[in-house]
């Protein structure tokens, strides 16, 4: 199981590293979908991601956004599509993207990597998809 820990690490760092700052998440699904990650869980509450193979699963446990209760703002489309274009033009940073994210109503998000869309969801049911485009990644530089 560790070699499967190592694998999504690997991944994540990698599409981390190649990620433009201008419309990156692409970079990054695509270094993940490459290694094998069909889908990757994002509860924005907790900021935890699970990562999923088909040779299994990798939890990789997050911050709390909040450590007080706090109300669930209600699902607004327009303020989730105005922070994802935001982080999109690189104006923002992950956290400050989750935060938007969680203050549009949205409580969890699935990226599926073979059909490239992420799918945004709030309490109710509320759902917003969003595709992405295929994108090329440099070859990795292996270590001398």
């Amino acid at each position: 199981m560790t070699e499967l820990i190592d694998t999504v690490t690997a991944a994540t760092a990698y599409g981390a590293a190649v990620r433009p700052k201008v419309g990156g998440f692409p970079h990054l699904a695509e270094a993940m979908r490459r290694a094998g990650i069909t889908r990757n869980y994002f509860d924005v509450p907790s900021m935890s991601m699970v990562f999923v193979t088909a040779e299994g699963a990798v939890l990789r446990p997050g911050a709390l956004l909040h450590t007080e209760p706090v109300v669930v703002p209600p699902f607004d489309e327009a303020a989730l599509i105005a922070a994802l274009r935001a982080d999109q033009r690189g104006e923002t940073t992950f956290p400050q993207f989750v935060e938007a994210s969680f203050n549009a109503g949205v409580i969890r998000y699935e990226v599926d990597t073979t059909e490239r869309t992420c799918t945004y969801y709030g309490c109710f049911g509320e759902t917003y998809v969003e595709q992405y485009d295929a994108v090329e990644l440099p070859a990795p530089v292996s270590a001398a």
